[in-house]
């Protein structure tokens, strides 16, 4: 035992040191960057465009905007009415106005109010201390209306309005406008002011007239009553443009819905980015989603603060738009941001079917595979069969992310589509794990799988999460909650993938003789996984340090045969929270621009706003857990097949885990130290029950491979036929 508690003690060393060891390689001093403000920006507003309305006929002013500026996918983040899943066009203007997700009150999408003109010129906003109240009581966000024009008018600048739902975004936080007109001639010279917001009305306007539903959402536009809207809103933009003086930067933004349903929009930047280079020709990108091509409504707020040299303040959560690559024409540019919205609204109708066949199917085989394990029916053929299926099963939570290398959303029938991409990858990942001459080892097939899941994500986020965008257990861009890292559900297929793999690998090491090597591989790779998890650049996950720095911990006290007792937990615990701590300090000390939600919860610590986010991501969580009760099904049925089936006697012999932890004892600490990960992450998350379910997706179909190949390759341990009775003892009678 004196080895195993020096390794214990060696990991608890190492694992408590990584607060300080993150300090050292996260210090850093943020380079200067020279920023040339332009004269003027000029904000448009085009609620409800998108990419798809584009066309070099119909829309000439748009496309010639494509072919000089930037261009993005705008992800239109603001507070939907209480019955859908949108952004209502006062509530995308308002957005704007707070940099923050906001909204109004109402059941429904209703029209601006026009606002009420002054003598001088300028105007206020009818109802202004009412959008302020909802947005300071009934919403989570807690937005700052007026934060926008408040900021220009407060370093000296003028602000004009063009339009009811323009005056909202450029109103102060009094609800006034300097300069307010209903149309952009009755502005005159646009040279004096240094922000001018301009509202394109035609297709709201139009969708708004619309017959509306029971929830008072109107009905979808006619395709052409939407293309003459569209065609109205490109000369609009066209005679604003040509009134424009040089010398400013335009930023266009479909910035709400104009449909029945959510969809990314237009977001076209052209003229001086914040660093002085021209915006494109080509894609933007923002620092708020690290993807080439998206970027969301509140960036708009901070590009245009950021362009007048104001600087983002802590209100704002959004980030500069940048030119995030030059390549590709107007037609090219178009296209892939079409197909873009064509990915997220395909993904948005197969997503929750898709997680009731998941379910479904998950169900029925542990059912079957209950059957099989322990009343032995079907016999030998019949395991054989299961631990292929587990096999397979195991590799389908990693195989839902590398479908995204396959366009399969573009295809006739995208639910059977992703369906069978996803089976067809996780049949390819088996098929590898059951081939190779690493089969015959009894976590053979469980290690190359779980290596797969493991490595396969670390280089996701490590390359920019792609793979995560559009994903079924991913994030879709549309609502935006996350674009980059991990998200809940990665984390947990990940750090089961992670801890599962580590200990298929320290078998196949200590069974040769190297179990030192095999513990100092899992202190190592474990920290890297660990830190990749929390790592501004790479995983930026917040919630998930801790659980996964505990899941490690667990799996090597229980490797190095030590006890894990609640000291320790306690321990590694805190060290977790110091850890992300120390992350989320050290990005908050970069520049606001340059900022991750880690770095922005810290300056919400400062701004006494921390309550406000954990009430929010608690209620989530507590929402997550009761409300979708298919994955809390998942959950227990998963458990009791691994406690009730898997460790308990059954026709073959003694418990198929019992034999299994005897043929391959770390994977015992593995399977432990992933659902010790798996429940402190269900503690510590918004996505609530979505984590131990999906990890329990990993590590129950490759504990039942592991089980079912140990109970394959080691005699039956039923009771043998009794031994004849051995003879008296006693002496002979004389």
């Amino acid at each position: 035992m004196g080895s195993g508690a020096g390794h214990v003690r060696a990991a608890l060393a190492v694992l408590l040191t990584f607060p300080a060891l993150a300090g050292f390689l996260l210090t850093g001093t943020a380079s200067a960057r020279a920023e040339t403000a332009p004269a003027r920006v000029v904000v448009v507003g085009v609620p409800g465009l998108q990419w798809g309305d584009l066309d070099r006929a119909r829309t000439p002013n748009l496309w010639q905007l494509v072919e000089r500026g930037a261009s993005a996918s705008m992800s239109t983040r603001a507070v939907p009415p209480p019955s859908r899943s949108l952004t209502c066009p006062v509530a995308g203007w308002l957005t704007v106005s707070a940099g923050q997700r906001a909204g109004a009150p109402g059941d429904s999408c209703a029209p601006a109010a026009q606002p009420v003109t002054g003598q001088d010129g300028g105007a206020s906003v009818p109802g202004w201390q009412e959008l302020v109240t909802f947005n300071a009581v009934k919403t989570s966000y807690r937005p700052v209306l007026g934060l926008l024009g408040q900021r220009v008018v407060d370093s000296g600048g003028k602000v004009a309005a063009v339009g009811p739902g323009a005056a909202l975004a450029a109103a102060d936080k009094s609800g006034n406008i300097g300069k307010y007109a209903p149309d952009v001639a009755g502005l005159g010279d646009l040279t004096p002011y240094q922000l001018v917001v301009v509202e394109i009305p035609d297709l709201t306007a139009a969708w708004l007239a619309r017959p509306r539903d029971a929830d008072g959402v109107p009905a979808a536009l006619p395709d052409q009553a939407r293309r003459e809207a569209v065609a109205a809103a490109d000369r609009g933009v066209g005679a604003l443009l040509a009134k424009l003086p040089q010398g400013g930067t335009v930023l266009l933004g479909g910035l709400s819905d104009a449909a029945i349903s959510a969809h990314l929009h237009v977001a076209i930047a052209d003229g001086p980015a914040p660093g002085g280079e021209p915006y494109g020709p080509g894609y933007l990108g923002a620092t708020s989603t690290r993807q080439e091509g998206l970027v969301t409504n509140t960036d708009l707020t901070a590009t245009a603060l950021t362009l007048l040299g104001l600087g983002l303040p802590d209100g704002a959560v959004g980030r500069p738009w940048s030119s995030a690559a030059h390549s590709g024409d107007a037609g090219e540019i178009v296209r892939s941001l079409t197909e873009a919205d064509l990915a997220s609204q395909v993904l948005r109708r197969v997503q929750g079917p898709f997680f009731a066949v998941f379910v479904s199917a998950q169900l029925l085989f542990y059912l079957l595979a209950a059957f099989a394990v322990r009343r032995g029916w079907g016999g030998a053929r019949a395991l054989a069969a299961t631990g292929v299926v587990a096999t397979v099963g195991g590799s389908i939570p990693v195989a839902t992310f590398l479908a995204q290398l396959v366009p399969w959303w573009s295809f006739p029938a995208p639910m059977a589509s992703v369906i069978v991409t996803i089976l067809a990858i996780a049949g390819a990942v088996a098929g590898i794990a059951l081939a190779g001459p690493w089969r015959r080892n009894v976590l053979g097939p469980l290690t190359v799988v779980a290596s797969v899941t493991s490595l396969a994500l670390i280089g996701d986020v490590m390359t920019g999460s792609s793979l995560q965008v559009n994903a079924v257990t991913g994030y879709e861009p549309v609502t935006g909650g996350r674009f980059y890292g991990f998200g809940n559900i990665a984390f947990a297929v990940y750090s089961a993938g992670t801890i599962l793999a580590m200990a298929g690998i320290a078998h196949w090491l200590i069974s040769r003789g190297r179990r030192p090597l095999a513990f100092t591989f899992c202190l190592l790779y474990g920290g890297l996984a660990v830190f990749a998890d929390g790592w501004p650049a790479w995983g930026a996950d917040f919630g998930g340090v801790p659980a996964f720095l505990i899941g490690v911990a667990v799996f090597l006290i229980l490797l190095a045969g030590g006890r894990v007792s609640p000291l320790r937990l306690v321990l590694v615990g805190l060290a977790g929270a110091v850890l992300i701590g120390a992350i989320a300090v050290v990005d908050w000390l970069k520049p606001a621009e340059r900022r991750t939600h880690l770095g922005t919860f810290v300056q919400q610590v400062i701004d006494g706003e921390a309550w406000t986010v954990v009430g929010r991501k608690f209620g989530a969580m507590v929402g997550v857990t009761v409300g979708n009760w298919s994955l809390t099904l998942l959950s227990l049925v998963a458990l009791a097949f691994l406690f009730l089936v898997l460790d308990r006697p059954s026709r073959w012999g003694a418990s198929a885990l019992a034999r299994a932890y005897a043929a391959a004892p770390p994977l015992r600490a593995g399977l432990i130290g992933a659902l010790a990960c798996a429940l402190v992450g269900f503690l510590m998350n918004d996505s609530g029950i979505a984590i131990p379910a999906m990890a329990l997706t990993v590590a129950v179909p490759l504990t039942l491979t592991a089980c079912v190949r140990a109970l394959r390759t080691s005699p039956p341990t039923t009771p043998a036929r009794a031994s004849t009775p051995a003879g008296t003892t006693a002496p002979p009678a004389a």
